[in-house]
């Protein structure tokens, strides 16, 4: 069991599938907080079966249950669901993304386990929400980008609305989620009193198009596919070099005007890039003249002569860059090593929060199908090696 980390002793049931409330428990679990995946028994996660594979263990899966333990309970026989009822009785969290109405036809929602447990946090991650015309319907990651008009505004011009390399409407709602269920348990610790967390995915990713928003609501322009420049400043973009693309981005007159001295080329000086709002404008022919430079140059060159001047600056790296570099892979610590009983030495994603106070340690690989369960229902709740085998038997764990 976990004892270490800004969770501590915080018990976190852990029902979710596939990503957007994986990644929550992933978040509370890095922190210290103990998280028990509850598995289908004989079959286990959707997620288990997910590429890439490493010696029949799915690398996906690994990544986002490292430091959970597990155990495995059908929730559709009562002697399971009595289980489950005594788990959330000591737990201070449950989280799942079933689609709304599941749990509660379990006789396992909200309103039921706050009879058992009035302090318990319920964290929901579900395609719409758990009210609303649409709250029946399946969501999907690339249902959340499309539904959200995140990828109408993704791609470029003269390409199709794209969906983001990631599954980013996931995350979102798996990071929403952990926000909303820290929240809701700081004001638990007030009152003593515990909330459910209604999380959708569609709305997170609304939530995330900040500026796409406010140009339609405040102008009634409808945002479109504009590549990898932004809609608020200029030059904010991509450039071509000799060996890749480079990121440019002067936020400001003053970056731009530093950005006209190193380059020195003809053009940069006109009227129709004085101010910030006139380069916005005249995006196309700006772009043309800086591209006159990058394309004569290798990336790293460019980007160590414009950060040597102030200017923001980086390659478009590929993952391969990414995993070698000396600032993310090294002193952040974001690619840890794990070393898994079945998948062997492996590498998994770091953890984007750094604590001055408590180092996040990801130090135990994820569970294999089951792994703790008896662990969990002998030793912590107190059924007998007998009742376990026999309920065993039966196909409830």
């Amino acid at each position: 069991m976990k004892g270490k980390g800004l969770l501590d002793g915080v018990k976190v049931l852990d029902l979710t599938r596939v990503l957007a409330g994986l990644y929550c428990g992933m978040m509370l679990a890095d922190m210290g907080a103990d998280v028990i995946k509850i598995e289908m028994p004989g079959r286990g996660d959707d997620a288990r079966r997910n590429a890439p594979i490493v010696n029949g263990e799915s690398a996906y899966f690994m990544n986002l249950n490292r430091n959970k333990r597990g155990m495995t309970l059908n929730l559709k026989s009562e002697k399971g669901k009595e289980i489950f009822r005594k788990l959330a009785a000591k737990a201070d969290i449950v989280l799942e993304n079933f689609r709304p109405g599941v749990m509660e036809k379990l006789g396992l929602g909200y309103d039921e386990l706050r009879k058992i447990n009035p302090a318990i946090v319920y964290g929901a991650v579900s395609g719409f929400g758990h009210y609303g015309p649409y709250s029946q319907r399946a969501g999907y990651d690339i249902i959340g980008q499309a539904m959200s008009g995140l990828m109408s505004t993704t791609g470029w011009p003269d390409s199709p609305p794209t969906r983001t390399g990631t599954a980013i409407s996931d995350v979102m709602g798996g990071a929403s989620c952990c926000i909303g269920v820290l929240a809701a348990y700081v004001n638990r610790l007030k009152t003593g009193i515990g909330d459910k967390v209604d999380v959708a995915l569609v709305d997170s990713m609304v939530s995330s198009l900040e500026i796409i928003n406010m140009i339609y609501l405040c102008t009634g322009r409808i945002p479109s596919r504009i590549g990898n420049r932004y809609e608020a400043i200029y030059p904010y973009d991509s450039f071509h070099a000799k060996d890749g693309m480079v990121i440019i981005a002067c936020g400001n007159d003053k970056l731009y005007n530093i950005l006209k001295e190193i380059l020195k080329l003809p053009g940069m000086d006109d009227e129709m890039f004085a101010t910030n709002i006139d380069r916005v404008k005249n995006h196309a022919p700006l772009k043309e003249i800086i591209e006159k430079w990058t394309r004569e140059r290798n990336i790293d060159d460019i980007v160590d002569c414009l950060l040597a001047a102030g200017i923001p600056s980086s390659p478009v790296n590929t993952i391969d860059r990414v995993a070698r570099d000396p600032h993310i892979a090294g002193a952040r610590e974001m690619f840890v090593d794990l070393e898994h009983p079945v998948a062997g030495k492996m590498k998994v994603t770091g953890n984007q929060l750094k604590f001055t106070n408590k180092k996040i340690e990801i130090d135990t690989p994820a569970p294999l199908l089951g792994q703790h369960t008896e662990q969990i229902v002998v030793q912590e709740l107190g059924v007998s090696e007998e009742e376990y085998e026999s309920m065993k038997e039966e196909g409830v764990f």
